[in-house]
């Protein structure tokens, strides 16, 4: 039998990874078969793992930040674009404190370890890492998102966020394990595609205008500038979807940047910047219009079989939460994170830099509201002031089937602008938890039903609506008003003065809320005349 060297398909380089140490406990090393072992305690596991989803819910890295800074700095940048980079700025400072977390989505717990087989661990290393993620959203102000299926069409909160996705390979002779941790909330989730193409979309001239189209759907729901990543091949369709998650994680950044025989993955950089340039002239900008749409592109090139072409788009957002760790026999290290972000602000006030909004008392009628909304157009940013109710999918869906049963809709979806949201936990001592917006186009199907009953006439999200949302707004006399993601922190700290439960309490975060606000800013993004920002 021929034997020959098997070329790795992800040749990283060198770890850069700046590290921060935890603990030099856990760890030990032992002999076996006359080589040195690493062994590892299962606490240091779990002491690891909470750490890191502590780390990643309060810390960004400084490179994401100086992007932010860079779009402040920019004279092409829209006024939008600077708006949005310096409410994230801010927000970054108010969750680096260690209370409210910098996203009301807290997430889905992600784990990937890559144990060396001079590796050994004293136990079961999901069931370590699982506690660890239990612990850190319990002993912080984190949301819990996941749901258990009951049966096919009935669910219950966990209030764990377990179970979360642990995976773990054995890679390497080295005595390490490397570990990858990530907080993905449902927006930018969502935003993971595959597209099965065929080879003859091999040629720029197919290729590009159709990633082109399929950057556009992107929308902005999920809180740009976004860290895109285009993986263009792979093995298998998951291979696909998973090296587009690692790659917007910037997890490949050491591939090399050319191919060869030997079928490794590469970053193509020319493609890179070919797709970040067109993304910025398509005038998406970050969130309200601009230059924006993207911090950076990363485009990965991996082999496939023949007869297939599985292209893949995924990004991470402005919550983009993730952190690199290890264990070595020196103990067990996490990626230092930015823990002074306010470093990267500007010498200026949000007014010097942006100017101030329009005010819009919510004391008013609802009709006193609309009509006051009416008089500006689309693309205007207002503040608003007074009472707000929160409702989100399932308290949408419990109103739908409370009407179809012969129950009235509730006067609160009547009497106030309904702001799509699912608040992380209340610090003690705040009048909120991280409080920002959840995807408007997931409850465009409950609109037009709605509106014609009187209710959600003015309504708040983020991310864009339907041509349906758009036609009952203008029938209706009804708005919708964007507000900024991934601004949950700012939001909690500046603009919302209180919080309680108003209905469907058993929903837990998904309940119906009542919340006092103050100067909360927003965007007027479809009006009563029909008139739509994004169209």
């Amino acid at each position: 039998m021929t034997s020959q060297t098997i070329p790795p398909l992800f040749p990283l380089g060198e770890d850069t990874t700046p590290y921060r140490l935890i603990s030099r406990g856990f760890v030990s090393l032992d002999t076996f078969r006359e080589q040195d072992m690493l062994v590892i305690e299962p606490e240091g596991l779990r002491v690891l793992a909470e750490a890191a989803f502590s780390d990643i819910n309060h810390f960004l890295r400084p490179g994401h930040l100086q992007q932010l800074r860079n779009i402040l700095d920019d004279p092409e940048a829209s006024d939008n674009d600077r708006y949005v980079a310096l409410s994230y700025l801010k927000n970054a400072s108010i969750s680096a404190g260690g209370v409210l977390p910098m996203c009301q989505d807290t997430g889905t717990a992600i784990i990937m370890g890559k144990r060396g087989q001079q590796v050994w661990v004293n136990g079961v290393e999901d069931q370590a890492l699982g506690q660890g993620v239990l612990d850190a959203y319990a002993n912080n102000n984190l949301r819990y998102s996941q749901l258990a299926p009951l049966t096919m069409f009935e669910e219950r909160n966990t209030r764990s966020n377990l179970p979360a996705q642990v995976e773990i390979f054995s890679e390497g002779q080295d005595p390490a394990y490397k570990l990858h941790f990530m907080s993905k909330g449902g927006g930018s989730a969502n935003k993971s595609f595959l597209f099965q193409g065929t080879p003859s979309m091999l040629s720029p001239d197919r290729l590009i205008p159709f990633l082109d189209e399929k950057i556009r759907t992107l929308g902005t729901s999920a809180c740009p500038p976004y860290h895109l990543a285009i993986v263009i091949g792979g093995l298998s369709a998951e291979q696909t979807l998973k090296t587009v998650k690692l790659a917007s994680a910037r997890f490949y950044d050491g591939l090399p940047t050319v191919g060869s025989q030997e079928a490794h993955a590469f970053r193509d950089l020319d493609m890179e910047q070919t797709i970040l340039d067109l993304s910025r002239d398509m005038g998406i900008g970050a969130q309200f219009g601009g230059k924006y749409f993207c911090h950076d592109v990363r485009v990965i090139r991996l082999p496939r079989h023949g007869a297939s072409l599985p292209i893949g788009l995924g990004v991470s957002c402005g919550a983009d939460r993730q952190a690199m760790a290890k264990i070595t026999p020196e103990g067990l290290f996490l990626e230092a994170l930015e823990r002074d972000p306010a470093r990267f602000l500007p010498d200026v006030s949000e007014e010097e830099l942006v100017g101030e909004g329009v005010k819009i008392d919510l004391s008013q009628s609802m009709d006193q509201i609309r009509a006051n909304l009416s008089q500006y157009p689309i693309k205007t940013r207002v503040m608003l002031s007074g009472t707000i109710v929160v409702a989100r999918d399932a308290a949408h869906s419990k109103i739908r089937e409370l009407i179809k049963n012969g129950g009235h809709m509730p006067d609160y979806f009547k009497e106030f602008p309904i702001y799509y949201a699912g608040p992380a936990k209340k610090p003690d001592g705040y009048a909120s938890g991280s409080f920002g917006p959840t995807t408007a186009g997931r409850m465009d199907g409950f609109v037009e039903e709605f509106q014609a009953l009187g209710g959600s006439l003015v309504m708040l999200a983020k991310g864009n609506r339907s041509a349906q949302v758009k036609a009952a707004c203008k029938k209706n006399g009804g708005f919708y008003l964007g507000t900024q993601g991934g601004a949950a922190a700012k939001l909690a700290l500046e603009s919302i003065k209180s919080v309680e439960v108003l209905d469907y309490e058993e929903l837990g975060m998904e309940a119906v809320w009542k919340i006092e606000v103050e100067d909360f800013p927003a965007f007027i993004i479809l009006d009563d005349k029909g008139n739509d920002f994004f169209g």
